[in-house]
């Protein structure tokens, strides 16, 4: 069983927003290095099979990734 860790780490109150913030990234970039030790649960998995049959039923159904990003950088831009 792997060792606790005090949460939250010790000195982490005393940092600002932004620096927790790059801490908690650094963080994950540590993590999503290898991500073949991220464990994926079974409801992804199934969630995943679901949309897969959807799509080959009916690959005209849903837009492109070119598409979508647009869309967010158009929601996302006229936003700030």
């Amino acid at each position: 069983m792997p060792k606790p860790v005090p949460l939250p780490p010790p000195g982490f109150d005393e940092l600002s927003v932004n620096e927790k913030i790059d801490y908690l990234q650094s963080l994950w970039d540590r993590i999503a290095a290898t991500p073949e030790t991220i464990p994926v649960p079974d409801w992804h998995r199934e969630v995943l099979d679901a949309r897969l049959k959807d799509l080959e039923a009916d690959p005209a159904a849903g837009d492109s990734w070119e598409v979508v990003q647009e869309r967010l950088r158009k929601k996302f831009d006229s936003s700030h």
